[in-house]
């Protein structure tokens, strides 16, 4: 099915932002909703967000709430992760992925294994 490549991470000092974004390879990326995750090092993967397939409806999680916008652009088989007022605390790989919404906080991805994600580290 579609292949997801993430990129945009960087170094940023706590208060900066950074857009991630997420390419996919064909068009079934937008036969899916499309969820960003993260993974610090010590901590599982944790979701960060979802939108849904036409990008109407968005999770985010308590801790980015606010913070972080998820877009995508089914056009340019593209997904997106603006992080702004960026802190020390989102330091993580982020991963993107496509999958199907069961819940707010839950989205089932279609395959079992990841992407290389994208590497954010915020600098105090």
């Amino acid at each position: 099915q579609v292949q997801l490549e993430e990129s945009g991470g960087g170094l940023v000092q706590a208060g900066g932002s950074l857009r991630l974004s997420c390419a996919a390879s064909g068009r079934t990326f937008s036969d899916y909703s499309m969820a960003w995750f993260r993974q610090a090092p010590g901590k599982e993967r944790e979701i960060v967000a979802t939108v849904s397939r036409g990008g109407a409806n968005t999770y985010y999680a308590d801790s980015v709430k606010g913070r972080f916008t998820i877009s995508r652009d089914n056009a340019k088989n593209t997904g997106y992760l603006q992080m702004n007022s960026l802190k020390p605390e989102d330091t993580a790989v982020y991963y993107c992925s496509i999958c199907t919404l069961i819940s707010a906080t839950r989205c089932s991805r279609p395959v079992d294994y990841w992407a290389q994600g994208t590497q954010v580290t915020v600098s105090a």
